[in-house]
């Protein structure tokens, strides 16, 4: 019997203010975060200032966080899944 854990694959739930709750693989997370760091260079978090690209930026936060502060009132929060194929 095959091993389960090949059945197996890494995805991220992700949930946004006013969104219905998203499936998004690795890839497409970090395109999502590379867009809205983009957009906030003048405004990023102390520890993505060390970073000088906005693709080392928005990895580092995939790798070390679940959530990006937004403006008031909003949230951006991401967790890891394993999803299996039945």
């Amino acid at each position: 019997m095959p091993d389960s854990i090949m059945y197996q694959e890494d995805a991220y739930v992700v949930l946004e203010t006013n969104q219905p709750e998203q499936f998004l693989t690795p890839e497409e997370l970090l395109e999502k975060l590379k867009a809205i760091l983009a957009t906030r260079q003048d405004n990023l978090p102390r520890d993505l200032q060390q970073f000088s690209s906005v693709e080392e930026q928005a990895k580092y936060l995939m790798e070390t966080s679940c959530d990006l502060d937004m403006e008031p009132g909003e949230y951006l929060q991401w967790y890891i899944v394993r999803l299996e194929k039945r």
